[in-house]
């Protein structure tokens, strides 16, 4: 059988070994045999796009459909009869990638044992730790994590997983890649930060996670922020967390619009963004702000170490 191979020569496959038909068929190059989107279950296909496609369906190994399956012992059969951990298809989609995107975790850990890398990157930049972003299973990523996975991409262009997780929703993922160190400020261009995602998809608790570790709370692609992306959809549990962080209400949107204009009128939101106006914050609550932001996000956790009351030290941590 000849080796899978890419066409843009940014590495070398691993040859494939045949296999008995009895563990395992190589999916076939024809119409009949290739799934399309519409078969492909539908946690697989939302997960799918520009930066998270998963490549040619027709050039993927028997070891990428046990992976895919969560079939361990298929798996282990294919490893030990010669099957390379890093194989790929043309699109540089790796076993791991596919038992990310599907949660199992048993497979990651037979293939990480084997050599897997756990920072492959398809063509796409998708690594296994986006993937589990993806797919919100927070076992495989921690998995990834203990085993040297990076919480950081090095193309400048591409979306971390924190912000696949915070677009998703995925709060104890959001939670696990902050504990790991990811950077709640690395921001895309035409994406913004982790945050403003979290604002714009509506997803209050990773709001929550990201502010407390001291994310930016004005950071946004241009024209935006989070709170015009949380007042324009209306959410008022989000435009209060946000302004209790030092939202900047003065924000104006490329339309020359601020948030209150942009909240629907008569709701919860707009009271909220109107009575901000006539009642802006406490004396108390900006020393707070400026105590956090000379204190800086790095040095947040030794806020208990500073000869402090508790009482105080826990309003600076807003617990």
């Amino acid at each position: 059988m000849e080796p899978t191979h890419s066409p843009t020569n940014r590495g070398t496959a691993v040859t494939m070994p045949d296999v008995p038909s009895t563990v395992s068929g190589k999916r076939q190059r024809s119409d009949a045999g290739a799934a399309s989107s519409e078969d492909l279950p539908d946690r697989k296909r939302a997960c799918w796009g520009i930066l998270t496609s998963q490549g040619s369906w027709a050039d993927r190994s028997p070891l990428h459909e046990a992976a895919s399956q969560g079939r361990l012992l298929a798996l282990r059969t294919l490893l030990a009869q010669g099957y390379h951990a890093n194989i790929i298809t043309i699109d540089y989609v790796t076993p791991l990638h596919e038992a990310c995107l599907s949660g199992h975790v048993s497979c990651i850990r037979a293939l990480i044992r084997v050599g897997a890398n756990v920072n492959a990157a398809t063509i796409d930049g998708v690594t296994p730790l986006f993937n589990c972003s993806s797919s919100g299973s927070e076992a495989s990523m921690e998995v990834l994590l203990q085993n040297g996975a990076h919480t950081h991409t090095t193309h400048t262009h591409l979306p971390s997983a924190l912000h696949e997780a915070c677009k998703r929703g995925h709060s104890v993922c959001v939670q696990l890649l902050l504990a790991y160190g990811a950077d709640p400020d690395y921001s895309v261009s035409h994406l913004g930060s982790p945050l403003y995602l979290s604002c714009l998809h509506g997803h209050t608790s990773c709001t929550r996670l990201l502010l407390h570790t001291g994310a930016r709370v004005n950071d946004g692609p241009a024209g935006g922020s989070p709170l015009l992306a949380a007042a324009r959809h209306d959410s008022s549990e989000q435009v209060a967390l946000l302004l209790e962080y030092g939202a900047d209400v003065n924000l104006r949107d490329k339309d020359n619009h601020r948030a209150v204009e942009l909240a629907p009128p008569g709701g919860k939101t707009e009271e909220l963004l109107l009575a901000y106006d006539f009642s802006p914050r406490s004396l108390r609550q900006m020393c707070r702000l400026m105590i956090r932001d000379l204190i800086g996000r790095s040095r947040m956790k030794f806020l208990p170490q500073l000869p402090l009351p508790p009482l105080i030290t826990q309003y600076l941590q807003y617990t």
